[in-house]
Parts: structure tokens; sequence; C-alpha cells
């Protein structure tokens, strides 16, 4: 399965698949906001995910296209990468396959570093609203981060 939309809202994520269901494509919400408030102690956000398989991701992708165009609920609930346009997002920024997130996810709760969205296809970080941080203080020492 392929991501083909991220939403905020669960519920948004939810009205998108009944859209595909109705239009013959199989589609899936894989919601993630329990792991961001436990695990990453944020309020969740690019959280809800819309998956298709990948067999029907291209009719999928002409529909998104035509949907956004038509209806302003989806386009503007819809998180899109502001580089690359992908819907393929994740947030917090790291990866939820090891234990260092747990690490990181303190950090970020202490305000150390900063929360920022990650695109997946073409690895853009950035931040929807400015949280105070001491990340430059934190990137000035760790200049790769």
């Amino acid at each position: 399965m392929v991501t083909i939309a991220t939403f905020n809202e669960p519920a948004k994520a939810r009205q998108l698949k009944r859209r595909f269901h109705d239009v013959g494509v199989k589609a899936d919400v894989h919601n993630e906001a329990p792991l961001q408030q436990v695990a990453f102690m944020s309020r969740p956000q690019a959280n809800a995910k819309v998956m298709v398989d990948d067999n029907d991701f291209e009719k999928a992708q002409g529909l998104m296209v035509e949907w956004e165009a038509t209806d302003p609920d989806i386009a503007a609930a819809l998180i899109r990468c502001p580089q690359c346009g992908s819907s393929n997002i994740e947030y917090p920024q790291m990866t939820r396959k090891f234990i260092t997130p747990a690490l990181v996810g303190v950090l970020c709760a202490m305000k150390i570093i900063p929360k920022e969205f990650y695109c997946q296809d073409c690895h853009f970080s950035w931040s929807n609203e400015e949280e105070r941080t001491l990340g430059r203080l934190w990137h000035r020492f760790f200049p790769w981060l």
C-alpha cells in the first residue's frame, strides 16, 4: 500500500477513503495519533494517512488532482510537502523503527530540538508553526542534525 494523502484529522481521511471506495479504488486509513501522543509527546499532526494499493495508485493520483481542484474541503485539509508536493509526510521528523526516536522525542518535548514535518520522498523538513526551542543552540553544536 502507498500513501496517497496525509491529514491532521482522521475524519477527513475517512471521508476521502469513502470517496475512493465509491469509485472502486481500495483504500485504507492508517492513524498514528496514539503513537504520536504517547511516544513523541506531541499533539498529533500528519497522523491520518490514506493508503491505496500499488496497482490503483495512478488512478487514485488522477482522482486526487480532480478532487483537490473541485473540493476545497479536501484541498484545505491535505498536508503536502512545500518542495515536491508529496503527501508522504512524517511528524515529527524521525523514524519510528528504532529506540533513538524515544530519545529524540524527549528532546522535542523538552523543546531542545524543534518538531518538524518531514517529507519521505524528497527529505525536506519544515515547521508549520513557530515554536520556541533551543534549536539554534542545538544546531550550532550539532550542524549535521
